[in-house]
């Protein structure tokens, strides 16, 4: 594959650069050999691999901090329109550039596998990066986590394939036309941005469409996956595969055995018989995910047989049921489940896990509107812990809104039988859940948010 830089991006420059998406883009275009610069909110360790790859981070927003000489700015959908670099970009005349502008550019030259869905995506882009370099197909890749074997998020390979998260949040995955495509599921989310499930399926049929003549689209056995298969089924020239442990499937699972924090999968291929591997994480939810990555994989032609134990390779991403540590017989595992569909597949992966021992929970609501929309059902699924401690609402990018607190999910847990503690002060959760955890407990750290900061905390109190 060619290592060539498209002419805008040779001297970009990253608004928000530190972020999961817009942090891959910059490292391959500084592994590519661009000339790339950009600011964050704060210092981090994703700026410092930044740093190493020779990229600058300046650390705060100024005018200053843009080039004259930049080619492009790149942002997300999450800067915000008086970022003073982006007033500094108009003034110059520099153009201003989308990350999913940017990362469509960067896979133009490619064969390329785009991971979607309302959740999944970062685990099953990381499982087919890690298999199909294991089988030395060097592949590009672009996750929103960091891969716990090379420890990063993103990287520029020499291999023809590029696997890539597809973020359905902003509508911007309709930029991306993948070779296959894989849909996990369909759900409604991102409440500021889609109003129904009617836009919600609308643009993930924007999303297929852009999938070219002969290419693939692997669905999940998820009713809203399904669903899509159906609304797009009409193209012929469209190969659709259907994976799950229904017998129609095309993919089937036969069989998910727990093997404590692992699980056995064995999957039945047509014309091809059954394979047996390994999956790292445990729970139906991931075995799915390295189903869909294996149907994907043979979609875009790699044995199936190699690719199959090459995905038992994969030792986990970032926030993706990672264990933090374990001290005093207490294990601290981190997940960045937010929408209750993921909060119901972690807890329940973690019950399994857990066994005899008891499960506690350190929940951190992600999003007004989501809790708005959505409170009711992360408050019953967090009935699945033993105990459960539940903190106010991360806004990230949203502005407050009336009457939306986190009490909206405690008091449905309450009302599920759930043992619910709210903790206002995030600083004092350590001291809480070290006097709750006994030996034997798992803890359980759950959110898109900071709550990932509080794994370490808590095994240092723990471990005093």
């Amino acid at each position: 594959m060619a290592t060539g830089i498209p002419p805008a991006m040779e001297r970009p420059h990253f608004i928000g650069i530190g972020g999961a998406g817009m942090s891959g883009i910059a490292k391959i275009l500084a592994q590519r050999g661009a000339h790339v610069a950009g600011s964050d909110a704060k210092e981090s360790a994703t700026a410092d691999a930044l740093r190493e790859l020779g990229v600058t981070v300046h650390i705060g927003h100024a005018a200053e901090y843009l080039a004259e000489d930049a080619s492009c700015v790149v942002v997300s959908s999450a800067i915000r329109a008086d970022n003073p670099e982006l007033a500094r970009a108009a003034e110059l005349g520099v153009p201003v550039v989308h990350r999913s502008d940017a990362l469509a550019a960067l896979m133009s030259t490619s064969r390329t596998i785009a991971v979607a869905g309302t959740h999944g995506k970062t685990t099953t882009t990381s499982m087919l990066a890690v298999a199909l370099t294991e089988l030395g197909l060097d592949p590009s890749y672009a996750i929103g986590g960091d891969l716990a074997g090379p420890g990063t998020n993103a990287s520029h390979g020499d291999g023809e394939v590029f696997v890539a998260e597809a973020d359905e949040s902003d509508r911007s995955f309709q930029k991306y036309d993948p070779d296959v495509a894989i849909v996990l599921n369909v759900e409604l989310d991102h409440h500021a941005n889609y109003a129904s499930m009617d836009e919600i399926y609308e643009s993930f049929e924007a999303f297929v469409a852009k999938i070219p003549h002969g290419g693939s689209l692997v669905v999940g056995e998820h009713a809203g996956a399904r669903e899509l298969a159906a609304r797009v089924s009409a193209r012929e020239d469209l190969t659709i595969v259907k994976v799950g442990e229904d017998e129609d499937a095309d993919v089937r699972i036969v069989a998910i055995t727990p093997k404590g924090m692992t699980s056995e999968v064995t999957v039945a291929l047509q014309d091809r018989g059954e394979i047996t591997f390994t999956v790292s994480v445990p729970g139906r939810h991931y075995a799915h995910n390295a189903a869909a990555a294996l149907a994907a994989g043979i979609r875009t032609g790699v044995d199936p047989v190699g690719l199959a134990h090459a995905l038992t390779a994969y030792t986990g991403v970032g926030r993706r049921l990672q264990l933090k540590g374990e001290t005093k017989g207490v294990q601290v595992i981190d997940s960045y489940a937010h929408h209750p569909t993921e909060m119901t597949a972690d807890l329940e992966a973690m019950r399994a896990a857990a066994g005899d021992s008891r499960l506690l929970v350190v929940f951190q609501p992600h999003l007004f509107s989501r809790t708005q929309e959505l409170g009711t059902e992360m408050g019953r699924a967090l009935a699945l812990a033993d105990a459960s401690v539940v903190l106010d609402i991360y806004p990230a990018r949203e502005d407050p809104i009336p009457g939306v607190t986190s009490a909206l999910i405690t008091d449905a847990a309450t009302a599920a039988g759930a043992d619910v503690t709210t903790v206002h002060d995030k600083t004092a959760v350590p001291e809480v859940i070290a006097g709750m955890a006994e030996p034997g407990d798992l803890v359980l750290t759950m959110g898109a948010g900071d709550v990932t900061d509080l794994g370490p905390q808590i095994l240092a109190h723990l471990t005093n």
